[in-house]
């Protein structure tokens, strides 16, 4: 059986909404991150990120993960898109379980994302451009971080999570 299941992945590669479904299936409970912190600050990211910064988010973020190490029990943990990007949280990762890097190609990205207000690094500009270089600044640290790549585009949600709640039964 795995450790906690932790996904990464770009936003839109369907962490939450999979992972909710993952969660269900192997009744686990779900601990996303962004909430997590949103919860802990009683303010969204958005209004994290404008009123103190990037690297302020980010610390909140590796405290998170340093509080979710004391947890007892399984889980399935979804993070940030851009939490794995801090080599201690990659470590961090690790430490708390299986990392799974939920994979999904920029054009599929775009329709999942269009018309979000809620994710501050694609705030203004052209929406592809803003996927395609963060995308190129974040898949090589996805892919060294991840113990698992998993395909989501194609499928629905529904697909991924029974795919993923099977590797639960090794």
């Amino acid at each position: 059986m795995l450790q906690n299941m932790i996904l990464i992945g770009f936003m839109g590669a369907g962490k939450t909404s999979i992972g909710k479904r993952v969660a269900r299936l192997l009744q686990l409970e779900l601990i996303d991150t962004d909430e997590w912190i949103e919860q802990q600050q009683n303010r969204s990211i958005n209004d994290i990120f404008a009123a103190e910064g990037e690297p302020y988010f980010r610390d909140l973020e590796t405290a998170a993960l340093k509080e979710l190490l004391q947890r007892e029990g399984k889980a399935v943990i979804s993070v940030g898109g851009g939490l794995p990007m801090r080599e201690e949280n990659r470590k961090l990762l690790h430490t708390l379980g299986t990392v799974i890097y939920l994979e999904a190609d920029p054009e599929t990205l775009y329709q999942r994302l269009q018309g979000s207000k809620n994710r501050p690094k694609l705030q203004g500009g052209d929406l592809r451009e803003k996927i395609r270089n963060l995308m190129e600044q974040r898949e090589e640290t996805y892919l060294d971080t991840a113990d698992l790549r998993f395909q989501t585009a194609g499928k629905t949600p529904d697909q991924c999570a029974q795919e993923l709640a099977d590797l639960d039964k090794w």
